[in-house]
Order: C-alpha cells, then structure tokens, then sequence
C-alpha cells in the first residue's frame, strides 16, 4: 500500500497517574514467589519494565480513548466539526454493543455527521486504523479522521495476579500468565487528514506492507473473566520466535519490493512488548538498535496503544525532528504484522 497525500496532522497522548512498579507487583506476589523460591527482581531483569500505569477502578475504555481524542483536537489545527470519521482502535472496550467509538464520540463532542465504528486487531489496531483512513482519505471520501485508542489493564493484571495467588500452580503453570504482568495503561489520539489541511510541514504518511500468520493464533489468547475482569494466557517464548519470523518476512517485503531499505529511516518505533523482544527483532532484522526509541521501561506493553504513543514520545524528546523518515514496526497476536514508513 501507499500513500500520496495523507498526513498526520497532530498526535496526542494521555496517561493515568497512578504507578505500579514491578517492584510491587512481585511484593503481592510474594507468597507465590517464597512457595517456588523464585528470586525478586525477575520480572524487570526478564523484561526491562520498571513500572507500567493503571487507570483508576472502574474507568472504562472509552473515557481514556476520549481522554486522549481530546488532547489531541487541544493540538491540532482543525475543529472537531472537520472530523468526519472517528475510530476505536484498542484492544479495551466497554462492552460488546454498541461499539467503545460510541461512547467516545460522545464524550469528544465530535459531529454528528462522522461515521463511527471500532476496529479490533489485538495491538495493531491503531496502525490498521491509520491505513484504513488513509485509504478513505486517498480515495477522496473523507478528508479528516481522528484515530483513538484507550487501553485498560487493570482488570487483566488484578485477575492474574488473583488467579496466580489462588491456584496451585508451578513453575511451568505460571508461565503462561507472565506476559500478563507487563501490560500497562495508556490512550493516544491521532488526527489524520488530507495534506491541503495541513498548516505548516506535513507528516506524511508513505504506506507499508502487511502480512500474517494466522497458523499462530493460538499463542496469544484472552477473553472476558466473569463482568469485571480479563483473563489471558501467552505462550511467550513460541510468540518471541513465531512474532520475529514474521516480522523478517514482512521487512523483507517492506525494505524490498515495497521500496523502503532499512538505510533510509532516521529512527524505528516497533511494539513495545519488552527489552528481548526488542534485542531479538533488532537482530533478525538487521537494523541498529540505536535508531530505536522505546517506552516499555516506564509504560509497560500497552496494547495497540504502546506504538503510536512511544512515537509522540520520540517527538516530545526531540528523538524525531522535521524531515526525519521513521519505520513503524507493528505487531500483535493473531499473528499479524504491519510495517508502515512516516516521513515526519
């Protein structure tokens, strides 16, 4: 896919205030880890997460995708009456009807006139969300989109951790829970529009490649846990390996055929799952890992949130400048990859 005049004109994030540290998280955890012997500090020395932030009790996902939509209109140069599709993109939700975009749309005040609907693709979400507004946008349908997402993992992490201090489990059984400790909460809003909107240098949006291996579903998987709470189970170490083979398949493409070879980005931004995760994509793929930019050491994965949110970070910190051409690496379960070239 590509695109010729489709920008972001404006990127916004909004965080809850309230800490969890791995540190704490293994203090809640302690009878578990005395009755297996396992040593402290193994959930940062595994990942490289520090801390990761939790929404209050009860905040819905809609309120923090709005949180952020808002914040994001706070920036922009155009009116939220130029908005004329709005996008749910996280993994979170309200409920199962009517979509999360309803109740955010409301809480934005966007117009009546935009169309609305989620789109739910595990951590690719946002990135897929930016392609189909892209694609409305080039084909002269719209010309103005706000992307959202508002993701909630408190209720996941309180159910682990819950489940982790109920049940009898060993060493193997606890494995497949250990992904669920590193998820954080976070909401990020981007408008995108046609570049004629656009006040000053545009931050164009280039195109990508997508691919997927689907034969993997099954190493990711959560669900609903009763009404208020989340339960997931990850084989990690099978994702690692099934995650970065993808990915060196779709890189191949992206940096080939598609027209994008990896010496001409200023920086990458891929999914923030970890620091291994990280080393081994870096690796496989052949890049510099000093081009990257990251967040999960402060914020944790935060779902379909985590990518677009460490590139408002890379801007605010002066990590990408006007002009610089940036990859965007995303992945999620299912599996599902997407590479996506933003030339800023």
């Amino acid at each position: 896919m590509k695109f010729g005049v489709t920008c972001i004109e404006s990127l916004a994030v909004a965080l809850p205030e309230e800490i969890w540290t791995s540190a704490d998280i293994e203090e809640r955890l302690r009878p578990l880890y005395e009755r297996l012997k396992l040593p402290a500090g193994r959930l940062e020395l595994m990942t490289g997460i520090r801390e990761r932030r939790v929404w209050p009790a009860g905040t819905r996902p809609s309120e923090a995708s709005a949180a952020a939509g808002r914040a994001v209109l706070a920036k922009s140069g155009l009116r939220p009456e130029q908005v004329e599709l709005f996008i749910h993109a996280a993994v979170s939700r309200d409920m199962l009807e009517p979509a999360t975009a309803s109740f955010a749309h409301r809480l934005i005040g966007l117009p009546a006139t935009a169309q609305i609907f989620d789109v739910s693709n595990a951590c690719l979400g946002f990135l897929n969300s930016l392609t189909i507004a892209a694609g409305l946008i080039e084909s002269g349908q719209i010309r103005c989109a706000l992307v959202a997402a508002g993701e909630n993992s408190r209720p996941l992490v309180e159910q682990t951790l819950k489940t982790l201090l109920e049940r009898p489990l060993n060493r193997n059984e606890i494995k497949p829970y250990f992904a669920n400790l590193t998820i954080g909460s976070g909401a990020v809003a981007a408008v995108v529009c046609h570049q004629s909107l656009v006040k000053g240098r545009p931050h164009r949006l280039l195109g990508g490649v997508a691919r997927a291996a689907t034969q993997h579903s099954e190493l990711c998987q959560g669900d609903t846990h009763g009404a208020d709470s989340l339960a997931m189970q990850t084989d990690s170490e099978q994702l690692l390996l099934a995650g970065v083979q993808l990915a060196r398949e779709t890189w191949d493409e992206f940096s080939g055929p598609a027209g994008w070879p990896g010496n001409s980005f200023d920086r990458f931004i891929c999914h923030q799952v970890g620091s291994v995760h990280r080393r081994k994509l870096y690796e496989t793929l052949g890049l510099d890992v000093a081009k990257d930019f990251s967040t999960f050491e402060t914020l944790g994965n935060t779902g379909s949130v985590a990518l677009p949110s460490t590139l408002a970070a890379a801007i605010d910190a002066g990590a990408v400048r006007e002009g610089s051409r940036i990859g965007l690496l995303g992945i999620g379960s299912g599996l599902n990859c997407l590479m996506l070239a933003l030339e800023w």
